[in-house]
């Protein structure tokens, strides 16, 4: 586990750096390269919350929140949650993931929000087992075909 864990935003001093996030490449198929994101994030200011990990000043992982999207599309249900995590191969397995969980959970509260919500890929050898023990539990739902998961806050994983 690592100790100097923080965010940064994405600026054009840091994009190299964050583009440069590599996952395994076992994983690569459960999360969008680093780019895809930053340029969903361009396209969607207004609820795209993109943030370039960091272990002291070594990049380790990057994520992207969305926080108060239209989820249903009919601005009756508003969700916050985590989007996007990539966390660097060889920072996995130190607590980046849990930190950024947690960073985005706070990030919510601070923002008024009770929930996080999180999709991922139904897949044996995917991340549902580490939302999981984090306390992200199934609501049922489906979106884009991925599994949706909600954790109710305040709640410290």
């Amino acid at each position: 586990m690592t100790q100097n864990l923080r965010l940064a935003p994405v600026t054009p001093d840091t994009i190299e750096a964050a583009v440069a996030v590599r996952v395994h490449p076992g994983q690569e198929r459960f999360v969008a390269p680093v780019v895809k994101s930053l340029a969903e994030a361009y396209v969607h200011p207004t609820t795209a919350w993109p943030r370039l990990i960091l272990d002291g000043d070594r990049p380790v992982g990057f994520l992207m929140a969305f926080l108060d999207i239209d989820w249903d599309g009919k601005g009756v249900d508003f969700r916050s949650g985590l989007w996007r995590l990539n966390v660097a191969s060889d920072a996995q397995g130190r607590g980046v993931g849990r930190f950024a969980v947690e960073s985005v959970a706070a990030e919510i509260e601070r923002r008024g929000g009770t929930r996080m919500y999180v999709t991922w890929e139904p897949a044996e050898d995917g991340p549902e087992g580490f939302y999981r023990r984090l306390g992200f539990r199934l609501t049922g739902e489906k979106s884009d075909g991925e599994t949706v998961g909600v954790l109710d806050l305040p709640h410290a994983p």
